[in-house]
């Protein structure tokens, strides 16, 4: 949700090497990713992905959660921060139906804006409940509750549907050379937009923290999960790096907006880490200064 997902297969050299028969790889790799593991280097730069995406498919939930109990998230959340997230995550999703994906990565870039459109849904109910719109909370309310439906719907039906159009697009992969090069610019072209949208997200929130003197109403579960995505979504590209220098550098060229984006992002929520600590430091020291207020007062009273 936080940074772009298991884009890899959009640009290795060759669609057709990618897919093409493993004899020696990972079998379960290979039949759930289509990915030709041979050495380990690759399979944990396979497993570490995966918990990367694990790590994203969750981080929302602690956020609805706190939002649910305290009604306060309108308060709490930037919507620039919102609107930038599902911005990343759409041109995700666009990135991986062009360059015709797997379809584990499709369903995973749908999921994560569907779980966009929830926070953000919620986000506007609670704005219009707390300026008291009763009649646009409850109809937003019903709107949220039929959109999760449809989710679990689409969720349930999709990956059936598209493993059914991944076995009938075959013919795809004989495209010409130059079809193909378009395929990857235009996935490379959504890989540095999502990159954009990803790293812009952060400046709001941390500047409507700095303005708030405070991160209550959000969750750090939040941003302790998208640390934990990103650092594990970088760090899987850079074991999948090859040994030969040549094809290194070409390599890094291709994944230079992912990289960007996860460790650009984790670097940003290393300064939301830091506000989380200083702002609840300064919460716990209030309580203590008014009672220092107020004790010598009491004390004046019972003397006189």
């Amino acid at each position: 949700m936080m940074a772009p997902q298991l884009y890899t297969h959009a640009f290795n050299i060759s669609l057709g090497e990618t897919r093409r028969l493993c004899m020696n790889g990972t079998p379960w790799i290979w039949h759930l990713l289509e990915e030709c593991v041979e050495n380990a280097w690759e399979y944990w730069s396979v497993v570490i992905g995966l918990i990367s995406v694990v790590c994203f498919l969750f981080a929302a939930l602690p956020q609805l959660y706190v939002a649910y109990q305290n009604g306060k998230v309108d308060q709490a959340l930037s919507l620039g921060f919102l609107l930038c997230w599902i911005g990343g995550d759409l041109a995700n999703f666009i990135g991986c139906y062009l360059t015709n994906q797997l379809p584990i990565q499709i369903v995973t870039a749908i999921f994560y804006v569907n779980m966009d459109i929830i926070v953000i849904s919620q986000f506007a109910y609670y704005k219009l409940k707390n300026q008291k719109m009763k009649k646009c909370s409850i109809s937003l309310k019903n709107f949220c509750v039929t959109w999760v439906l449809m989710c679990i719907t689409l969720c349930v039906i999709l990956p059936s549907q598209l493993l059914l159009r991944n076995q009938d697009q075959t013919a795809v992969l004989e495209a010409s050379k130059n079809t193909l090069g378009m395929i990857e610019m235009s996935g490379f072209i959504c890989g540095y937009i999502s990159c954009v949208f990803y790293l812009g997200s952060r400046f709001p929130q941390l500047y409507k923290n700095f303005q708030r003197r405070s991160t209550e109403g959000t969750s750090y579960l939040l941003f302790a999960l998208a640390m934990m995505g990103n650092c594990t979504y970088g760090l899987s590209l850079v074991l999948k790096m090859p040994a030969v220098e040549s094809l290194r550098n070409l390599y890094f060229l291709h994944q230079l907006p992912w990289l960007i984006g996860s460790f650009g992002v984790l670097f940003l929520d290393i300064f939301m880490t830091a506000q989380f600590i200083m702002y609840r430091k300064q919460n716990k020291r209030r309580p203590s200064l008014v009672a220092l207020e107020v004790e010598p007062l009491l004390v004046n009273e019972e003397d006189s």
